[in-house]
């Protein structure tokens, strides 16, 4: 059976528990978590060494909190005021750890669904979100991660172009499959945390546009937990807070299911 699961940010106890309702056997089963896998949430370190052990019955994707945990491994940002990384960056194998972190996707497809973490611009097909995605993979794997790492912070370029080369490109692939929640019709991004209904003039969520080349696609993905769960035949948005005090999301896609399982996760934090 396959499942995707929405955004765990270093709660452990709800991913347990949420294994444990779902009768998980790594044996029989597949997981597919869409990115953000550690920050803000108690147990990061726990999360990454459960999912790690578990090869390839979980198949996981980077967010930008999994981005940022490598930037600051490399030297190349300071940990954030609300940061729970430490303990990841302290323990003896975290080379290890931030090894098997780098060499997760930035985009998948599983059973008839694409994954994100964030979003797909409208000019994208879902062949084309596979081959950016896979740009940043190979400069994430390389032995210049360090020198690529810094390249990825920015909010500019704002629009698409597909002539775009180097950090421009990087940078931009990066904020569209890890922090975009609006962006306008030509796929200029919006990248301010707006909350749902609250967009620039011209903005709309990603998957809303009706141009859109992934408008057929069905899409899984994560990251807004403001706009919490949505369940639509061609749309599956399950980042449902979990670290702030709401649910972690699993949904069963095999063999033509949809089943929609939640645990609570009671230790609430305030957005900071």
């Amino acid at each position: 059976m396959d499942y995707l699961i929405g955004d765990v940010q270093g709660c452990c106890a709800p991913l347990d528990h949420l294994l444990a309702k779902i009768d998980f056997s790594p044996s029989r089963d597949r997981l597919h978590l869409l990115g953000d896998l550690v920050n803000r949430g108690p147990q990061s370190l726990p999360v990454l060494r459960r999912l790690a052990a578990l090869g390839d019955a979980a198949q996981c994707l980077l967010g930008n909190h999994d981005l940022h945990l490598l930037a600051v491994a490399h030297g190349v940002r300071p940990p954030g005021r609300s940061d729970t990384l430490a303990e990841i960056l302290a323990d003896p194998r975290r080379d290890a750890l931030l090894d098997w972190l780098r060499h997760r996707r930035m985009a998948a497809q599983a059973c008839g669904w694409l994954l994100v973490h964030a979003g797909v611009i409208p000019q994208w097909s879902a062949d084309q979100t596979l081959a950016c995605a896979g740009e940043i993979e190979t400069l994430l794997r390389s032995p210049d991660i360090a020198t690529f790492l810094p390249t990825m912070y920015g909010n500019e370029p704002r629009r698409w172009d597909a002539a775009l080369q180097g950090p421009d490109r990087w940078r931009f692939i990066v904020n569209t499959l890890t922090r975009m929640r609006v962006c306008s019709a030509d796929g200029e991004l919006e990248l301010k945390k707006d909350a749902p209904g609250e967009y620039p003039p011209g903005m709309l969520p990603w998957f809303e546009h009706p141009g859109r080349l992934t408008k057929d696609t069905p899409i899984a993905f994560g990251h807004w937990s403001q706009l919490g769960l949505v369940d639509s035949p061609l749309l599956l948005s399950i980042d449902t807070g979990c670290v702030w005090g709401g649910a972690l999301t699993a949904v069963r896609v095999d063999d033509g299911r949809r089943e929609v399982i939640q645990v609570s996760c009671p230790q609430a934090r305030k957005p900071g």
